[in-house]
């Protein structure tokens, strides 16, 4: 039966390829991307596909969670059921590190406003739903002055990713833990290290790997039976398996600390 999927980063890189992996399968696509063109010229892409079905775009800067909520508002008010949320959209590396409301864009992009519009979707999404989290390789402990906004100059970049990086995975087990059978399934992914992307380009230098290994696993962590019984599991594709990630995604305590210090902050914008 045809899912209806919304994916975050549709336009480059593994969001570009996994939504090219969906699209013949049938499924309802919700196109996420931050430009209003590049989200055109992807769903004439993508809708042009044998066996295509229906494809909308959503135009949202996830840096600014104003347009965050609108976005996570905008799905609901078009759609009374979601089956598959793909918060695939990340940064890396960016001449301006710090958003106008004060936060490493890394944590804004890669971890918060992933947050935000999964627990906004969550009510749309029930039982059965399924929320795919790119994680990666990359991940080093969360300094909470850091992901609240309240450090005095901006991380350097490699750390500011893998600390965006960590923490998403561990919001995801401890949403994981907190909904069990009474919300959507939430598994954090990691997609496959120096995969080819503009981010690896800019990052790295380098051509990278072959973008379909990452958007065949986000399509599996999102449709395939293999990943029904992954709530709260962390997919390391570097590997091909289940495995365990950064120690602290499996603190509870220090999952939700993570969790707390995202809720105050989105609290007192």
């Amino acid at each position: 039966m045809p899912k209806t999927i919304l994916l975050t980063g549709a336009t480059d890189g593994i969001g570009l390829e996994t939504a090219k992996m969906l699209a013949p399968l049938g499924h309802h696509l919700l196109l996420h991307g931050r430009s209003a063109a590049k989200l055109e010229q992807t769903k004439s892409q993508v809708a042009s596909l044998p066996g295509a079905g229906p494809v909308e775009t959503y135009a949202a800067d996830l840096s600014d969670m104003k347009q965050v909520e609108a976005l996570a508002a905008e799905v609901s008010s078009k759609h009374e059921k979601l089956d598959v949320l793909i918060n695939n959209a990340g940064v890396f590396m960016t001449p301006t590190p710090v958003t106008p409301d004060g936060l490493d864009i890394r944590f804004a992009v890669n971890t918060v406003a992933p947050y935000l519009l999964a627990t906004r979707l969550t009510l749309l999404m029930g039982p059965g739903g399924r929320v795919v989290n790119l994680s990666s390789a990359a991940q080093a402990k969360v300094d909470l002055q850091a992901l609240a906004g309240q450090n005095s100059r901006p991380l350097p970049d490699k750390t500011a990713y893998a600390q965006s990086k960590l923490a998403i995975t561990m919001w995801t087990n401890h949403l994981a833990a907190l909904y069990q059978d009474d919300g959507p399934l939430f598994v954090a992914v990691n997609p496959g290290s120096l995969l080819g992307s503009k981010m690896v380009r800019d990052a790295y230098g380098m051509a990278g790997g072959d973008l379909k290994i990452g958007a065949d696993i986000l399509t599996r962590a999102a449709l395939s039976e293999e990943f029904a019984h992954a709530n709260g599991k962390y997919f390391d594709n570097d590997s091909g398996r289940f495995a365990s990630p950064h120690r602290d995604a499996t603190q509870p305590k220090l999952c939700a600390e993570v969790v707390n210090t995202m809720q105050t902050w989105l609290a007192a914008r």
